[in-house]
């Protein structure tokens, strides 16, 4: 049997060169978009609507909706909450739509829209996403979002957990360095996320706002055994 592909892409100004070759793309932002959206879902929303703009993101407030607006890691003004996981556990939120709109993660979630499956990935989603892709017997791209389409150290090292996870199955090849890397990142990072993170720009970024607790969150592995798919421009729970 053929071995299927896994492979890590930085950023999505990257994603061109992957783009078209893989079946699934797992979207990763876990600072801390896509780590928000797995307990948006986790805590029974009905759907997020991923935007990329605050024009849309608007757009939306103006039909009544709910919105998450995030820039520069702080919410924007005039919208109801920003990406912090813990905004979306709020019991009145269970069966709501919501829109959210962030500074990396919403934005490369659009970019990869058009492949065949886009599902959510985070270090909070870690075991069941890997047991769930190493199942479906496709090529697999993690699509990093980075900071502002530059490389980030805790998105590549969950793309590099999921490499990792899936190369072990003996069903996957990695080819491209990057993936390499970010499998190596993994290894040395996996036993202390929050240390090894400790001097990562983002995370610093994060502490400069007093957000310890959401880092504290979005670097704790395994909470919830939900995995976010988008369908017709919504992500929603998948059924598996």
């Amino acid at each position: 049997m053929q071995k299927k592909l896994i492979e890590v892409c930085y950023t999505p100004a990257d994603y061109a060169y992957f783009k078209g070759k893989f079946e699934i793309v797992v979207v990763i932002d876990v600072l801390r978009a896509t780590s928000a959206i797995c307990s948006a879902i986790n805590n029974g929303v009905n759907s997020v609507i991923p935007v990329s703009t605050i024009e849309e993101a608007k757009d939306y407030q103006k039909k009544g909706y709910l919105v998450g607006a995030e820039r520069q890691g702080e919410i924007v003004e005039g919208f109801d909450f920003g990406n912090s996981p813990y905004s979306y556990m709020k019991p009145e939120l269970k069966g709501k739509d919501i829109v959210l709109s962030t500074t990396n993660g919403t934005r490369a979630i659009n970019i990869a829209k058009e492949a065949e499956t886009v599902v959510i990935g985070a270090l909070t989603n870690l075991d069941v996403l890997c047991e769930w892709l190493a199942k479906q017997d496709k090529n697999v791209v993690c699509l990093c979002s980075g900071w502002k389409d530059n490389f980030n150290l805790e998105d590549t090292i969950c793309g590099g957990a999921i490499a990792e996870n899936l190369l072990r199955t003996g069903n996957f090849a990695s080819n491209e360095d990057s993936s390499v890397a970010a499998k190596y990142l993994y290894l040395t990072a996996k036993d202390n996320y929050f240390g090894f993170l400790k001097a990562s720009s983002h995370r610093r970024r994060l502490k400069k706002l007093n957000l310890n607790e959401d880092i504290k969150f979005c670097l704790t592995p395994n909470q919830m055994d939900v995995i976010p798919v988008l369908r017709n421009d919504r992500i929603e729970k998948l059924k598996y």
